[in-house]
């Protein structure tokens, strides 16, 4: 009987340990995902600054002045919009990185922040209206880069000013 007794304890105490762990991974799992999210929306940030700094630097060197940007998404979505001349990252986290519906300007980027039941949805908007006309591979149309796990090569070409609208033509292609 004494042996059936501490199987029955060494059960008990199985079933206690496995309880605790689940109790504090429900607690910690959310605050881990939501300090990976600041990680990923502050790298993202300062890959938005590289893109911009670049867009910058290949206006200043002229026509046909051109570089390569490597970026490595691991969370969200990259769009670019030359219907909007705009390059937009958009992230859904449990973390709220700015003051939800109002708009920030951090250097080049607009930082938004809208929250959408349960979670948020930052956004990290170049805008370029007035200043470029942007393109994707020549064209006009939208492109959406996704989480990878190989980093994107985006080539960025400054196409010279255009004559109708004199604003600056800079093509973006992989």
């Amino acid at each position: 009987m004494a042996k059936g007794q501490v199987l029955i304890e060494a059960v008990i105490y199985i079933l206690i340990a496995l309880a605790l762990i689940g109790i504090v991974l429900a607690f910690a799992y959310p605050k881990i995902e939501e300090i990976q999210d600041r990680t990923i929306i502050a790298q993202s940030e300062e890959i938005m600054q590289d893109i911009a700094d670049t867009i910058t630097e290949i206006r200043q060197g002229g026509s046909g002045n051109q570089r390569l940007v490597e970026l490595g998404i691991k969370k969200g979505e990259l769009k670019i919009e030359p219907a909007n001349d705009s390059i937009i990252f958009e992230i859904e986290s449990s973390y709220t990185y700015s003051e939800p519906g109002k708009e920030y300007l951090r250097g080049d980027i607009i930082v938004r922040t809208e929250k959408i039941s349960d979670y948020n949805l930052i956004t990290l908007k170049l805008d370029y209206k007035d200043l470029f006309n942007i393109t994707y591979n020549g064209e006009e149309s939208p492109k959406t880069l996704s989480k990878g796990g190989v980093p994107y090569e985006l080539l960025f070409k400054n196409l010279g000013e255009d004559e109708t609208s004199s604003l600056v033509g800079i093509d973006i292609s992989r």
